[in-house]
């Protein structure tokens, strides 16, 4: 396994910007990096990355390669995957870290067999193992149920794709330069499927829950699938999205894209509201990141509380509203 320096970090982008899981990742491969004394190198395959090369920069990229053709305009796996590995072996990276993203967990996995290499899919957590100088990727396994920590001992790269949401991204600083290095690919695979339209959907109202600032949450607690109402009334009334516990989700009560945990989304909002969601460990770790944490509950020993900054015992049906009420009647008198 000599030669195989440096931490890459693949930046996906979207209509030639940065997408954030990618400047996620530069936070905790910066760390991974410095640990043994090597460069964090962002990779961007895009037909236009030029925008994107400088994100990564400013979020602490040590080099930046970029692999620009019209080619690579729109996500097409057998030619991003040729395009990667190309770069890969030429290169000799350390470790490469995804976004568990859809193009993500649909690329890693096929670069990694090209590779021969180990993957460990759906990170929540990475680091280095300083005795043994192998990375360490921590997933969710049995359901959630256990942490399962995992090491690529005999291979490189040693590769992993991270939940969105699970680190925060660093400080920008739009005044660091770095080193950019074009690459080019004479051949690529002609796919065997064809992009022939690609249509964006938009739902209004709806926030991404790695993207929202403020998630207010509802689980078990609620006592009926209807109550959610209350939920998605206070989070528009804050203008965040709504979330939910696993419970919620397993009873049926809510569809599992609202589901915050080690089976659902893993958040860092500035403000997470839990109402009646006791803090099964397996929600505390998808959202114990968030900057503020307050917590509605009548039950005062719910393990919730343990994480929380701000916490209210009582009936969350009387307080839920007032709450609302109260946001409202404050954005009123700003207006």
């Amino acid at each position: 396994m000599e030669g195989y320096k440096n931490i890459w970090v693949w930046i996906e982008t979207s209509d030639g910007e940065a997408r954030g899981v990618g400047l996620e990742l530069l936070t905790q491969g910066r760390k991974v990096a410095d640990a043994v004394g090597e460069s964090l190198v962002a990779v961007v395959i895009a037909d236009d990355a030029t925008k994107a090369a400088k994100a990564a920069i400013a979020y602490g990229a040590d080099q930046v390669i970029v692999l620009q053709d019209t080619r690579f305009a729109m996500y097409e796996t057998e030619a991003f995957a040729a395009g990667f590995c190309h770069l890969a072996k030429k290169y000799k990276p350390n470790t490469v870290l995804f976004g568990a993203t859809t193009m993500g967990r649909d690329l890693a996995p096929r670069i990694s067999c090209r590779l021969r290499t180990g993957l460990t899919a759906d990170c929540t957590g990475v680091d280095m193992n300083a005795e043994t100088g192998h990375v360490q990727w921590t997933r969710p396994t049995f359901g959630g149920n256990l942490m399962a920590v995992i090491e690529c001992p005999n291979t490189r790269p040693q590769m992993g794709t991270v939940r969105p949401g699970v680190f925060k991204k660093g400080v920008m600083d739009a005044g660091r330069s770095a080193e950019i290095i074009q690459e080019t690919i004479a051949e690529l695979p002609t796919g065997r499927a064809k992009l022939i339209e690609q249509i964006k959907e938009t739902a209004e109202g709806m926030v991404s829950l790695e993207d929202a600032e403020i998630i207010v949450s509802g689980g078990r607690g609620l006592g009926d699938p209807s109550r959610f109402a209350l939920i998605q009334a206070l989070a528009e009334a804050l203008g965040g999205a709504m979330g939910s516990s696993r419970a919620a989700v397993d009873a049926g009560w809510i569809s599992h894209v609202h589901q915050v945990g080690q089976t659902g989304k893993t958040v860092t909002p500035k403000l997470y509201v839990a109402c009646g969601i006791s803090g099964a460990i397996q929600h505390l770790a998808g959202m114990s990141g968030s900057d503020t944490i307050v917590a509605i509950n009548k039950d005062p020993d719910a393990p919730i509380f343990g994480v929380a900054d701000y916490g209210i015992v009582g009936n969350l049906l009387e307080i839920v509203p007032a709450l609302t009420e109260e946001v409202k009647r404050l954005k009123a008198e700003k207006a």
